[in-house]
Order: C-alpha cells, then sequence, then structure tokens
C-alpha cells in the first residue's frame, strides 16, 4: 500500500500552488482501495435491505458501535444465504471498494450466511474443551463462598426477574444483608463487554466478598454472551469468588464451568450465598439445646457417682478401714508370734537332742567315765608296746608319760 501511495505522489506532486483535483485525489484512493485484499469478518447484520437482484446494509460491529456499509449486485456473482434479516449473527467475505462520485467507501460482499446453530455449537464445544485441558474448570480452583458476606455484587439486567429474585430472597433470608447491583445487558452482542467491565469493577472493590451473574433463563442465543470467551477468561481470573445463575436448564453456557459455584436460577443463587436468619436461629437453639442437655446429663451422672461414692462403708466411715487394717495386722502378729515360737521351741529341742548325740559321742566323755588313751611319742595311737618304750597316758585330766618296763600278751576273746 505504501508503494502504491509513493507511486501516486511521484507522478503528480500536489503543493499549495498546484493542488490536486478531487478526481485525481478520488482515482488514487480507489486504486489503492481496491488493491487490497478480501477478509472474512463476523457482526450484525443491520440496515438490511433487497432491491430488486441487489442488496444494501450494513454490518455492526458484536461488542462495539462500530459499523461498515456493504452492499452486492448481481453482476457481481456475490454468494448470500437466502432467508437473511436485520439482527442476524452473519460471517461474510468482504472486499473494500471506493466510490469517486460521492467519495464513500463500501465493503463488496463476496460470500455471506447466517452463522448456524450448529456452528455456534461447535465453537462452544472448542472452547469447552480447551478450558477443561488448561485446567481453568478443575475443582480445585474454586474458592469458598463466604458463609455471610460482608456485601454481594449483582450483575444482571435492568429491573429484571433475576434481579427481583436475588435482592427479595436474600433479604428474606437475611434482612440486614448488603448487595452493589450493577445493571447491564444480558443478551445480545454487546451484553459481553459491560458484563465483563461490571465484573472487573466488582472485584476491584474489597469489600464485595462474592459476585452473581443472574439472568431469568433465556433461549440458546439468548445465552450465548455467558459462553464468550472473554466473559469466560474473565470470570476464571477474578479474585472474588463467582456465582453463575443464568436460570436455566436445558443449555449450559460456559460461565457455569469456570464459575466457583453454579446455581440452577436467581433464587438458588441467593439461597447458596445468604444464609437463612431463622433456619441459623433455629441450628443456634438446636445446639443450645443439646448442650444444656449434655450438660445437664454430665452434672446428673457425676452428682450420681459421688452420691455413690459418699454411701460406700469406707467412706461413710473412714477410720473402719484403719480400724479393719489394725484387725487384720494385730491378727497377723498374733499368728507370726505363734508360728516363730513353735519354730523357736521346737528348733530349741532339735539343738539339744543334737547336742546329747554328739555328747555321747565325744572322746572327752568316754575319758571321763575313767578310759585313757596311750599315744606314742609322735602323737599316735599305739595298742601294742615294747619294753623300753616311751609313752603317754592322755586321761579325762591328765596326761601322763611313762616308759615300758614290762610288757605281756593278753588273750582276748571276740564273740
Amino acid at each position: 500500500m505504501e508503494q502504491a501511495v509513493g507511486n501516486e505522489l511521484q507522478s503528480k506532486v500536489s503543493t499549495e500552488h498546484s493542488p490536486w483535483q478531487v478526481a485525481t485525489l478520488s482515482k488514487s484512493l480507489k486504486d489503492w482501495i481496491e488493491k487490497l485484499g478480501r477478509v472474512w469478518i463476523e457482526g450484525e447484520l443491520q440496515s438490511f435491505t433487497e432491491r430488486g437482484t441487489n442488496m444494501f446494509g450494513s454490518i455492526r460491529d458484536l461488542d462495539i458501535e462500530n459499523s461498515i456499509e456493504i452492499h452486492a449486485f448481481a453482476s457481481s456473482g456475490a454468494e448470500i444465504a437466502s432467508g437473511l434479516s436485520q439482527g442476524d449473527r452473519v460471517v461474510a467475505l468482504v472486499q473494500p471498494v471506493f466510490w469517486p462520485k460521492n467519495g464513500k467507501l463500501t465493503m463488496r460482499v463476496i460470500q455471506m450466511h447466517k452463522v448456524g446453530l450448529g456452528e455456534l455449537l461447535e465453537r462452544i464445544e472448542k472452547l469447552k474443551l480447551q478450558l477443561i485441558s488448561e485446567g481453568l474448570t478443575d475443582a480445585g480452583l474454586k474458592k469458598p463462598l463466604p458463609f455471610l458476606p460482608n456485601k454481594i455484587g449483582l450483575i444482571t439486567g435492568a429491573k429484571s426477574d433475576a434481579e427481583k429474585d436475588v435482592l427479595q430472597n436474600s433479604r428474606l433470608r437475611w434482612p440486614e444483608v448488603d448487595f452493589e447491583v450493577i445493571n447491564t445487558l444480558v443478551q445480545g452482542d454487546r451484553a459481553v463487554a459491560e458484563i465483563i467491565l461490571a465484573l472487573e469493577q466488582l472485584d476491584l472493590m474489597p469489600d464485595v466478598d462474592v459476585i452473581i451473574i443472574a439472568r431469568g433463563g433465556g433461549s440458546f442465543q439468548d445465552l450465548l454472551p455467558f459462553s464468550d470467551e472473554r466473559l469466560v477468561r474473565a470470570a476464571a481470573a477474578a479474585k472474588t469468588p463467582i456465582v453463575s445463575a443464568i436460570g436455566h436448564e436445558n443449555d449450559q453456557p460456559l460461565l457455569d464451568l469456570v464459575a466457583d459455584l453454579r446455581a440452577s436460577t436467581p433464587t438458588d443463587a441467593a439461597k447458596r450465598v445468604v444464609p437463612d436468619i431463622a433456619e441459623e436461629f433455629s441450628k443456634l437453639s438446636n445446639a443450645a439445646e443439646r448442650i444444656w442437655f449434655r450438660m445437664s446429663s454430665l452434672v446428673e451422672n457425676q452428682q450420681q457417682s459421688i452420691t455413690s461414692m459418699r454411701s460406700r462403708p469406707v467412706l461413710a466411715s473412714p477410720f473402719g478401714f484403719v480400724d479393719n487394717q489394725q484387725d487384720i495386722l494385730t491378727q497377723a502378729t498374733r499368728r507370726l508370734v505363734e508360728i516363730l515360737g513353735f519354730r523357736i521351741e521346737r528348733s530349741t529341742a532339735e539343738v539339744e537332742q543334737l547336742h546329747a548325740r554328739a555328747r555321747s559321742l565325744s572322746p572327752q566323755l568316754t575319758l571321763e567315765r575313767g578310759y585313757a588313751v596311750i599315744t606314742s611319742a609322735d602323737g599316735k595311737v599305739i595298742n601294742k608296746a615294747k619294753k623300753g618304750e616311751a609313752f603317754s597316758v592322755i586321761s579325762a585330766s591328765q596326761e601322763i608319760s611313762a616308759t615300758v618296763d614290762d610288757v605281756r600278751e593278753r588273750d582276748v576273746k571276740r564273740n
């Protein structure tokens, strides 16, 4: 394009004193624009009219107030689907055309067809699989909702049934609940940008603890904004817990998959986000009754245990146990003395018997009866002596030394 403009400028220089004719500028623009290529666009069909075999209209951007004019002539061989009407979402292959006569820029339609339900479903399914593969639908990423939110952010249509249901049911459950409501479009192509802006605003408010995005159901086409990739990713990136309350059953927008909680209806969202004050008081009352019952039972059981303990003999007469043990100890002492006395007496008698038996076997006792022991000079007992041999005679009280003067043999008969 820059080269085309440069060539045109080189062919004829435009100055204050040598300006171009309007036709020259128009021709240059026409030549430059017609060198541009074809492009596929998507948008909403507006101002659509058919004049004979020709078609005129405009295509508006799905999000912002931008539009382009389109046309098609029968002679151009455009392939335009039949049955198109204003408000349809279309995809078109266009080429820019500049009209030098009035300086108008339009887009020549080469092909155009309505975005069908099957195509939308296919797009949504592909996006769904992509979100799942990225992990944005994982249960581990779901943020828990606060038990009693300080303030609830609500994104819904102005004066809609969804807004009414959420506010009324929430305040019936907890009259002091506080809301920050932002009304937006909830259907149509422009709804996505408004909902995202409201979501970003609420997510930046530090006192907003949870955000509800609500709508009272609708057809598949009506719910398309809630499957838009930009809105879905904005909800997944929000720091504040998101509750999706689109109010549908047959179709599930992708917002439900990434939201931290899916509510079946706006009323259900109110019940899930705001606790019921009557129910909570009932729970507190029941809990207090259970605590009182358990404490009463515990005290009663302890009182019965104390009464049972006090009725026992050891506590009824504390010294009875001591006296009983003293009697047992006295009896045991007496029994021990008797046993020890008997054993000492018996042992003494046994010792005396052993003493008498040992004494009867004692050589000293034999000597005291008049016997004597004759030993040689080296102390050995001798039964036979020789004449002139020295010997000793041991009696009971003396030891006598002597010499053998004479020896006579005795004839001893033994029985």
